[in-house]
């Protein structure tokens, strides 16, 4: 099962106790104070591993604490420090806070990470307290309670190649044409309820293919599927559209599934696609190939035939969009920007 949106609480550890202790040794009875201060607790940190594509790990395990830091003791020895935690992702989560909405981590690349619980400081102990009006003084303060939030990680797969098209458009049978992915496959709406990633090889170069469950009109706003799998498509550098020529209007079905991306995410309106027209293996779609490329011309699009069920046209298609790729930045940012937040520490005034 394909894991890609999860709710995790994170809590960094409390700071070790300050101590009251004094200075007693033989032929020194007044040493004054020396208690050490409390160790610092532990932080909770997310980053990408990039050997991870699931977010699968956190159904067994949704709760991070740090641990809190060792007390200090006299001799003015300062308590240990809480070990932290460190949680790992896939490339291209997305760390958002729940109570205040505010995304804490956009981390795409591998050894991105972000600092999601701090843990809290270390209390001091009485020799912080010694003046000249006081110099044996009784007081010590504990730890800070390290910071606690509840998280939700969503994952937006990275790939070279998001399909894209209505659901029957035969996405899934071309991603098993044309790669080592094994998407279930049925002649019925929503088949694919989870994204799929596959690897092309080219001989030169490999290509990385997403698998974007159907989209309906209405995508934008949850219809369907709809928001599960749009953040999918905002993480790839190119998109593959394709569109069933069985279709009634396979025109109206492209439009319709730009339309959806617009709303979703304007920036997606500038992502460069290819478009193929699939299904050219049954005779009455074949028949109506030269009409269909005309109406595509007159919107600026050039479209592939193809039939991803016998392969006839893949290749060409497969070259078109390794040439786009080659012509294309090395590193394009997502649809909604890349960044990664560092948020500020938290201060505490002491009392």
């Amino acid at each position: 099962m394909f894991q890609d949106v999860v709710k995790i609480f994170t809590e960094g550890g409390k700071g070790g106790n300050g101590v009251v202790s004094f200075r007693r040794e033989k032929f020194i009875p007044l040493g004054g104070p020396d208690g050490g201060d409390g160790g610092k607790g532990g932080s909770v940190f997310i980053e990408v591993d990039a050997k991870l594509n699931t977010l699968m790990s956190f159904r067994r395990k949704r709760h991070f604490r740090a641990s809190r830091g060792g007390n200090g003791e006299g001799g003015k020895r300062h308590g240990a420090f809480g070990e932290d935690v460190l949680i790992t992702v896939p490339p291209g989560t997305v760390v958002k806070d729940v109570e205040s909405g505010e995304t804490l981590g956009d981390l795409s690349t591998s050894g991105d990470k972000v600092l999601v619980a701090k843990g809290g400081r270390g209390g001091w102990g009485n020799v912080h307290f010694a003046s000249s009006t006081n110099r044996a003084p009784r007081t010590a303060i504990d730890g800070d309670t390290g910071e606690s939030r509840w998280l939700i990680l969503e994952l937006k797969l990275i790939a070279d190649v998001g399909i894209v098209g209505l659901p029957n458009s035969g996405k899934s049978t071309f991603l098993t044409k044309v790669s080592a992915a094994t998407p279930k496959i049925a002649d019925y709406p929503f088949t694919t309820l989870e994204p799929h990633l596959g690897v092309v090889d080219l001989g030169d170069t490999t290509l990385v293919l997403a698998d974007i469950p159907g989209l309906i009109e209405g995508a934008h706003q949850g219809a369907g599927l709809g928001h599960e799998f749009l953040r999918h498509v905002e993480r790839t550098r190119i998109l593959l559209h394709l569109v069933d020529g069985a279709s009634d209007d396979p025109l109206r079905d492209f439009k319709t599934i730009n339309r959806e991306l617009a709303l979703h995410s304007p920036a997606l309106q500038l992502r460069e696609q290819i478009v193929a027209v699939n299904k050219i293996d049954l005779p009455e779609v074949r028949a109506r190939i030269p009409q269909l490329l005309e109406a595509f011309k007159k919107e600026g699009k050039e479209p592939v035939p193809i039939s991803a069920l016998s392969g006839e046209g893949v290749r060409d298609l497969l070259g078109r969009v390794a040439s786009r790729m080659a012509a294309m930045p090395k590193d394009l940012p997502p649809a909604d920007g890349f960044k990664v937040f560092h948020p500020p520490a938290v201060k505490k005034k002491r009392v």
